[in-house]
């Protein structure tokens, strides 16, 4: 049978670098891919993992593989907060004192879930309510108020990462921040290799979500595009993303989600013209979602918060750049063609 991506293990990438996918539990994607770069003083991570009872000895396992422990990493260069790229890390270092690294403007973010204390996606229920979907905002409270929350996953990093070179020895890697997908989300472009560890700024089958962080909302998907922009700015590589297989050209993958996004920028506006006058939720309602163009109402009560939040960002976009109009009424944002 053929090896899947997300299958325990490891994978050799290149000389000293290697793939190890960790499980998720309960999660479409099935698994976050954590890369180990072997140094002179160990091993460092690109991203950390989802924290969970098996994390630890699924590692293990694996770096078994290429003979090496956990107790051997002394670094996690981390993409973005999300807690599948984040909370293993933490493990890691409350377990063997390794230093964590993330992207500064990720600082808001991991000061709102300590305060928050909880699983709640505050933010997102705030658009949920804008977008005119109070029954979804209700259910993800229903769902998400017995979630098991432990404030040590989130303990702040040792480093607060800015643009420039990361130190890894044996390793010339340099981080780019990219805005969208997280505030915060950092690349990081191996300037030797022709490879980049995109995290979930460039993924190689799907669509990074826009708009699920805490945080004041402030155009996620005008700036995810701008973002994408950027990778064509420097050369070629080939994309080692978080979820799914390697091998992908970045600049061709990076074409094909701004095509995506003006796609989908030009069906949410047919929405909203062929209903003259639109909610969030109207036009979420309308629109197909996933590779698989499932309707809207086949989705799970999660994947409809996503799919409001996202629809949200394309029409606010269009707004800023003056194609749609809005107006506010009983606090519920309503959209026509400008």
């Amino acid at each position: 049978m053929t090896a899947r991506w997300s299958d325990p293990g490891s994978v050799r990438i290149a000389d000293g670098i290697h793939r190890v996918p960790l499980q998720m539990p309960s999660d479409g994607l099935r698994a976050i891919n954590v890369y180990a770069l072997e140094t002179d003083r160990g091993l460092a991570l690109i991203d950390g993992g989802w924290r969970r009872p098996g994390t630890y000895d699924e590692f293990s396992t694996a770096l078994a593989e290429f003979g090496c422990r956990p107790d051997d990493v002394h670094d996690v260069f981390v993409t973005h907060v999300h807690r599948d790229h984040y909370t293993f890390a933490v493990d890691l270092r409350r377990r063997h004192g390794c230093r964590i690294h993330l992207g500064s403007a990720e600082a808001p973010g991991i000061v709102a879930i300590g305060e928050l204390a909880s699983n709640m996606p505050t933010s997102s229920l705030r658009e949920l309510e804008r977008a005119g979907a109070d029954d979804i905002a209700r259910a993800v409270r229903l769902d998400t108020s017995d979630e098991d929350f432990d404030s040590d996953d989130w303990e702040p990093p040792d480093a607060w990462l800015t643009e420039g070179a990361l130190d890894i020895p044996g390793h010339r890697l340099t981080a780019v921040h990219t805005p969208g997908h997280t505030k915060g989300h950092m690349v990081f472009h191996d300037l030797d290799r022709d490879i980049s560890y995109t995290g979930d700024h460039v993924l190689p089958t799907i669509t990074p979500s826009i708009g699920f962080e805490l945080g004041e909302w402030d155009l996620p998907l005008g700036h995810y595009l701008q973002s994408l922009e950027m990778m064509l700015d420097d050369r070629d590589r080939t994309v080692l993303p978080a979820h799914g297989d390697t091998g992908v050209g970045l600049h061709a993958r990076v074409r094909e989600l701004l095509d995506h996004h003006a796609r989908r920028l030009a069906a949410t506006r047919a929405v909203v013209a062929d209903l003259t006058r639109a909610t969030g939720l109207d036009v979420a309602e309308r629109l197909p979602w996933t590779r698989r163009d499932r309707p809207f109402a086949d989705l799970g009560t999660f994947d409809r918060m996503v799919a409001v939040c996202e629809t949200l960002a394309h029409l606010d976009l269009d707004v800023h750049r003056g194609v749609l109009r809005v107006e506010n009424q009983d606090d519920v944002d309503v959209f026509s063609v400008a």
